[in-house]
C-alpha cells in the first residue's frame, strides 16, 4: 500500500508540475519580470515547500536534527544534478550556453550560505553561547545573507539587460492575468500537498531500513522532497524556459539553506547545527563544488559535448553527486 501512495504522489506532482510552469511562464510574459525572477521567487518557493515542512517536521515532531538537515543539505545536491539531467535533454547545445550569466551571482550566493552553515557545524557548541534562545546565529545570518543576495541577484539581472520573451510574448495571449494567477495558486497547491504528503511516505519507507537518518535524509528524502524541481525544471526545458529552469534550480538550493532558520526555531532541544553529525561537511563541501562547476560552465560558455550527448559540465556534476552519495553511503 505504501508504494501504491508513493507512485500516486509521484503522479500528482508531475501533472500539477507540468501545469504550475506553464502558468509561471505566463505570469512571466504578463508581468514582465521575466524567467529569471518567476523561478527564483515563485517556482523556488512554491518547489521547497517540501523541504520545510519535512525539515521543520524532523526536528518539531521527531527531534532528530540530522534527518532534517540531511533533508536540506541533500536536497541542494539533488538538485544540482538535475542540471546535468537538463543538459542530457537539451540536444542543439547545452543549457549553460543557452542560460544567462547571471545565474552565477545565484549559484555564488549558495556557496556563501552552505559555506555559513558549514562553519556552524564545524563551531559547534562555541556558537550556542552566543545564540539568543534557542536560535543559533548562523541560521540569523544565513536568513540575512539570502535577502541582501536578493537583491544583489535583482541589480545583477538588471545589469544583464536581458531581452525579454520576444517572439514568444503573445504566447499566452488568450488567457487573462486572473485566470493565469489563480491556475497558479491552484497547481501550486497540489504540488506543495503533493511534495509533503511525498516526504512524510519517504520518511516512512526510511524508517522501515532502518538506515542512519543522515543517509536516509541526504539521499532517499532528499530526492522524494526534490520531485517538485524535477519535474517543474524539466517542463521549463520544453518550453524553452531555460533561464527559469535554472533559476528555480539555484533558487530552491539557496531556499533550502535559508530552511535552516525555521528548523532552528522548531528545534527545541539546542542550536541545531551544533546537534548534528559532522558527516554533512562532506554534503556541504559536494554541493559548493558542484556549484563551482555551475559557474564555470556559465562562465566559460563552452559548447563541447562528450560524445555529442552531455557536456563536462554534466559530467563532472553527475561524477560529484555519486562521489558525495556513496561517500554518505559508506558512512550510514
Amino acid at each position: 500500500m505504501i508504494w501504491f501512495k508513493f507512485i500516486l504522489c509521484l503522479v500528482i506532482i508531475l501533472f500539477a508540475g507540468a501545469r504550475l510552469t506553464r502558468y509561471a511562464d505566463a505570469i512571466a510574459e504578463k508581468s514582465g519580470l521575466g524567467h529569471i525572477w518567476v523561478g527564483l521567487l515563485l517556482l523556488a518557493v512554491v518547489t521547497s515547500m517540501p523541504e520545510m515542512v519535512t525539515g521543520v517536521s524532523a526536528a518539531a515532531l521527531i527531534a532528530s536534527p540530522d534527518l532534517a538537515l540531511g533533508t536540506l543539505f541533500g536536497s541542494c545536491l539533488f538538485n544540482l544534478s538535475i542540471l546535468a539531467l537538463l543538459d542530457i535533454l537539451s540536444r542543439s547545445s547545452t543549457i549553460f550556453t543557452k542560460a544567462s550569466p547571471c545565474h552565477i551571482v545565484s549559484a555564488g550566493c549558495g556557496i556563501l550560505l552552505i559555506a555559513i552553515a558549514a562553519g556552524g557545524i564545524l563551531a559547534g557548541e562555541r556558537f550556542s553561547a552566543l545564540s539568543p534562545g534557542w536560535v543559533g546565529i548562523p541560521g540569523i545570518i544565513i536568513l540575512l545573507v539570502y535577502l541582501v543576495a536578493m537583491r544583489k541577484i535583482f541589480l545583477s539581472e538588471r545589469a544583464c539587460q536581458l531581452p525579454s520573451a520576444g517572439q514568444d510574448s503573445y504566447r499566452y495571449g488568450g488567457l487573462s492575468g486572473r485566470v493565469v494567477y489563480f491556475r497558479f495558486a491552484v497547481a501550486a497547491a497540489a504540488v506543495i500537498a503533493a511534495g509533503i504528503w511525498l516526504a512524510f511516505i519517504g520518511d516512512e519507507i526510511a524508517q522501515v531500513t532502518g538506515w542512519d537518518s543522515t543517509f536516509v535524509g541526504s539521499l532517499f528524502l532528499a530526492i522524494t522532497t526534490s520531485a517538485p524541481e524535477l519535474v517543474v525544471a524539466i517542463t521549463a526545458l520544453r518550453l524553452g524556459a531555460v533561464d527559469m529552469a535554472m533559476a528555480d534550480v539555484l533558487g530552491a538550493n539557496m531556499l533550502d539553506i535559508v530552511i535552516i532558520a525555521p528548523v532552528d526555531l522548531a528545534y527545541r532541544q539546542g542550536f541545531v547545527l551544533s546537534s548534528v553529525s559532522s558527516s554533512h561537511l562532506i554534503t556541504a563541501a559536494v554541493v559548493v563544488l558542484m556549484n563551482l562547476v555551475v559557474i564555470a560552465g556559465l562562465r566559460f560558455r563552452r559548447e563541447y559535448r562528450v560524445f555529442s550527448v552531455v557536456s563536462w559540465y554534466a559530467v563532472a556534476l553527475l561524477g560529484l553527486y555519486s562521489l558525495g552519495a556513496y561517500a554518505l553511503f559508506a558512512l550510514r
